[in-house]
Parts: C-alpha cells; sequence; structure tokens
C-alpha cells in the first residue's frame, strides 16, 4: 500500500480518538457541566450530525482545492476547536466545538477516502480503506483507552488537549507526505459535480448506504453508553472502562483487516456470517453484562464483528458510487455518521426505561435486525461488484 495511505491514517487516528473518546468521560463531562450523563451524550450526536451535514458540504467546497491543502486545512480547524472545547466551562460552547470538529473531520474524511481508492488499482479499494480505517481502530485500541485514563488521572480536559497535540505530527505528515494534486479526481475532465450527485439516484448506492448507517447505528449506540455498563452494571471500578475500549478497540482492529482482505472479492461472505453473529452478540451482551468475564469477552466480540460488517458496507459503498471520484467519500462519510447520529440519540431514550444502562446493547440489537430484514432478500445486490448496477 502506498505511503500516502498511512501518512492519512495518521491523521484519522486523532481524528478517530476524538470521535470515539467520549464513550470514557461522558459521566466526567457531566458532573463538571452540571448536566445529565444522558444530556452529555447528545455530544457524542452532535459531532455526528456535524459530520453528516459536513460531508457533503465539505466535500463539495474542496472539490476543486489542492488535495495536501484541503486535508491540511481541515486538521488545524480540527485542532482549534479541540483547543476551545479544552478551555470552555459552557456545555453549549462544548456542543458548538464539536460541530466545528465534526465539519473539519467530515471534510477530512470525504477526501482521505477519495484519495485512499484512487492511489490503488480498482479492485483493491477495501485494502485501501482498511488502511484508512486502521486509524480509526488503532485509535481504540491505544488513544481512546489513553484518553479515559488521562481523563481519570486529570479530568475531561486533558484530553481534549491530549488530541490538540495529537494533530501537529498528523499536520506535518500530510504536509511532507501528500503531494499538492495526488489523485485523478481532481483532474479537469472528470465528471462535473451535478453528474457525481446524479449518483445518489441509485437504489444499490442508497441501500447500502442505509444498511451502513444501521450498522454504524447499532456500534455507536452501545459504545457510547458502555461506562455505566462496565461500572454500574458490572460493578467494576473506573479504569475498567479503559480495559473494555482496548478489548473493542483490538476487536475493530481485527475486524477491519480481516474484512479488508475480502470485502474486495467476498463482500458476500462477511455479511452472511458476520450479520448473524453480530445480530446474537447484542443481546446477548445485555444478558451477561453483570458478569465481568463474559462482558469483557464479548465487548471484543462486537468490536471484530461490528467493524468487519460497517467496513464491508462502507466499502461497498465506494464501489456503487464509482461514478462520483470527488464525492463517493462524502457519501461513504454521511452513511457512517447518520447511524452515528441515530444511534445515541435513539439509545439515551432506554436509559430511563426499566431495563436502564442495559437499554443501549438491546437497541443495537434491534438496529441489526432491522439492516438483516433489509439486506437478506437483497443480499445479491448488496454484495454486487462495483461494475454492475443490479437494480437500475
Amino acid at each position: 500500500m502506498p505511503l500516502p495511505l498511512y501518512l492519512l491514517a495518521m491523521a484519522v487516528f486523532a481524528m478517530g480518538t476524538s470521535e470515539f473518546m467520549l464513550a470514557g468521560l461522558l459521566p466526567d463531562i457531566a458532573s463538571d457541566l452540571d448536566v445529565t450523563v444522558g444530556t452529555a451524550g447528545v455530544l457524542t450526536s452532535a459531532f455526528a450530525i456535524g459530520m453528516i451535514i459536513g460531508a457533503p458540504l465539505m466535500a463539495v467546497l474542496a472539490r476543486n482545492w489542492p488535495g495536501r491543502s484541503s486535508l491540511l486545512g481541515f486538521v488545524l480547524v480540527f485542532l482549534a476547536a479541540h483547543i476551545a472545547g479544552a478551555a470552555t466551562s459552557s456545555f453549549p460552547v462544548l456542543f458548538a466545538t464539536r460541530v466545528v470538529a465534526a465539519l473539519a473531520n467530515a471534510g477530512f474524511l470525504a477526501v482521505a477516502l477519495t484519495t485512499a481508492a484512487t492511489l490503488v488499482p480498482a479492485d483493491k479499494k477495501g485494502r485501501a480503506l482498511a488502511v484508512l480505517l486502521s486509524g480509526t481502530t488503532v485509535a481504540t485500541i491505544a488513544g481512546v483507552p489513553g484518553g479515559s485514563v488521562l481523563g481519570t488521572l486529570l479530568g475531561w480536559r486533558a484530553t481534549f488537549w491530549a488530541v490538540a497535540a495529537l494533530c501537529l505530527p498528523a499536520a506535518i505528515g500530510i504536509l511532507t507526505g501528500i503531494p499538492a494534486r495526488p489523485v485523478k479526481a481532481e483532474e479537469a475532465d472528470g465528471p462535473s459535480l451535478r453528474a457525481e450527485l446524479e449518483q445518489l439516484k441509485s437504489p444499490r448506492l442508497i441501500l447500502v448506504m442505509l444498511l451502513g448507517a444501521l450498522v454504524n447505528a447499532a456500534t455507536f449506540a452501545s459504545f457510547t453508553f458502555l461506562a455505566p455498563v462496565v461500572t454500574d452494571t458490572a460493578g467494576l471500578g473506573e479504569l475498567w472502562i479503559s480495559v473494555a475500549l482496548v478489548l473493542f478497540g483490538v476487536g475493530s482492529f481485527v475486524g477491519v483487516t480481516v474484512a479488508g482482505r475480502l470485502s474486495d472479492q467476498r463482500p458476500g461472505l462477511v455479511l452472511a456470517v458476520g450479520g448473524p453473529l453480530l445480530l446474537i452478540g447484542w443481546p446477548a451482551l445485555a444478558v451477561l453484562a453483570d458478569q465481568p468475564i463474559p462482558l469483557l469477552a464479548l465487548v471484543f466480540v462486537q468490536g471484530t464483528l461490528s467493524f468487519a460488517l460497517g467496513s464491508t458496507l462502507i466499502t461497498r459503498v465506494l464501489y456503487a458510487a464509482a461514478g462520483a471520484p470527488t464525492m463517493a467519500g462524502s457519501y461513504a462519510t454521511a452513511a457512517l455518521n447518520i447511524g452515528a447520529a441515530a444511534g445515541p440519540l435513539i439509545a439515551a431514550t432506554t436509559l430511563s426505561t426499566g431495563v436502564g444502562n442495559l437499554g443501549p446493547l438491546w437497541t443495537s440489537g434491534l438496529l441489526v435486525a432491522v439492516a438483516l430484514l433489509i439486506a437478506f432478500p437483497l443480499r445479491t445486490v448488496v454484495a454486487a461488484g462495483r461494475s454492475t448496477e443490479v437494480l437500475q
């Protein structure tokens, strides 16, 4: 894989740490800013909503900019938003900084996904995506748990400062390692913006975006509220939150790595095996959440399955949107974050019900069930190759 992919993954690591880190910081933020944990959970949705809006918007704005300048600018805005977030004592201001950071993250990821897909042969998009998303999975393994420990020891603001610091080497790597105009998508003879937006009329593209959103909603519904399950339901200490996050992160890395080798040529296998197992796993986790060892084991398993299935579906988005070389990354980003926004919002409504902390886990199971019910009768469409527009 080309070196620029790994430089992009470095920036994704910093941004992934920020996106996921709130899972271990919500109780501390809620206490410090005098809001409920459910209200603090809205910060995750705010970030996701910013990415939903920002992915196509930023992709359009940056469509004719030099790739390196676009990527560098988004990283620097992301850095500034975290400095502001670390310094504020106002929840509305913190909410606003999350939206701004999300817009920058969305723009970066939309451009980076497009770049990754065009730096490799057409039949290697899945592997390129796996390299790029390894930044996110390493963030869940090292960055997020490290941020949780840092937040436990020094307060949640220290984690925000740490993410800002992580942006500096990422910016230097982009400046020194990414050519100014590295991809074919930036050439003048590419399709018009209108032609690229027309791709959104493709039934297959809409289908795989919907499935990707549902699976990611299930992932974020539980991941966002994992900390109370670990400490309250399982009765473990706060530092065990970091252990759970590491296990989820290691699982996500395994899932993305395995799926990256299969999602180009055998996506149907990943979906057929991973989908039902993921569906079984969320209710099992809810039932066994009060037992520490099964809880931690299932957190690893669900991290593996969630990211294997999710990354495969997002690869399908890139294939289905092959006719939109500069906008395909934004479509994939939007699908991911529609799920990331909806999942925590739906899960938060269950916290005040009789199932309490287990509500998000049951919510995840329901969301995966809906995805499988939609996907099963259309499974050949979902797994169709990049050149086969089955529903068109």
